[in-house]
């Protein structure tokens, strides 16, 4: 009876199964969607195995994370950002904060193709990176300055006791990271508000700006590079 049990609540919460896996970008990895959505299924069963009622948090959040968790487990044990594709972030961060502090606005797309000797696509594929990079792990997108090759497990969460110092930290770049939300225009706090808050997946943020899914990973990974630059100012 369990397990019949068990099976009417997978197929019940199987369209949240779809939303999860969804939202993870999976170009930069060796896996296909339905990969990274059988995975999922494995991670809501095991949801629904450990789900505590008692303690008083809503099951379809406490699964998105045991969903999310899987499938990142499993991504992170073979995915790796290339040393390529990072240095060319890194060249790209180092090239727009040479023009902002030259030019003392922000620079556009066609200056930071100018300055760094690349076609417009080849920006768009350095803005889809820093999307990966951000849908993985938001906070270590933002606040890492490592150079080099990264694996998955380099900038996923440590679930680590955290320090009195590290609380003081992580307030800090929280404080930052409000500060420079609000300096965004409202266009892209609209697509951090969706993605973020609302969980929204690309295809739905897509269907809302009425513009194409590639597009809006594009603009996300825009975002990111900007807002990355704020805090630093903030920071200081």
């Amino acid at each position: 009876m369990y397990e019949l049990n068990l099976e009417d609540e997978v197929l019940k919460y199987l369209p949240l199964v779809e939303r999860v896996a969804n939202r993870i970008s999976i170009k930069n990895t060796e896996y296909e969607y339905g990969d990274l959505y059988n995975i999922g299924v494995i991670g809501l069963m095991d949801a629904l195995r450990k789900f505590d009622a008692t303690k008083k948090v809503p099951f379809e959040s406490y699964a998105s994370i045991r969903i999310k968790g899987a499938i990142i487990d499993e991504i992170r044990k073979h995915a790796k950002i290339s040393r390529y594709k990072m240095t060319a972030i890194n060249r790209f961060y180092h090239a727009k904060q040479e023009l902002e502090q030259e030019l003392k606005r922000e620079a556009t797309e066609k200056e930071l193709c100018a300055k760094m000797k690349i076609t417009a696509r080849q920006l768009s594929e350095v803005y889809e990176n820093i999307h990966f990079l951000a849908s993985v792990s938001l906070e270590d997108t933002l606040f890492s300055h490592e150079d080099g090759g990264m694996a998955l497990t380099d900038i996923l969460p440590d679930n680590h006791t955290v320090s009195g110092e590290e609380k003081l930290l992580r307030n800090e770049r929280r404080q930052a990271l409000i500060a420079s939300i609000k300096r965004l225009p409202e266009r892209e706090q609209l697509i951090l508000s969706l993605y973020y808050k609302d969980e929204a997946t690309l295809k739905e943020i897509a269907q809302i700006l009425d513009i194409s899914i590639a597009r809006v990973s594009q603009i996300h990974g825009k975002v990111i590079s900007k807002l990355k630059g704020l805090i630093k100012e903030e920071l200081k």
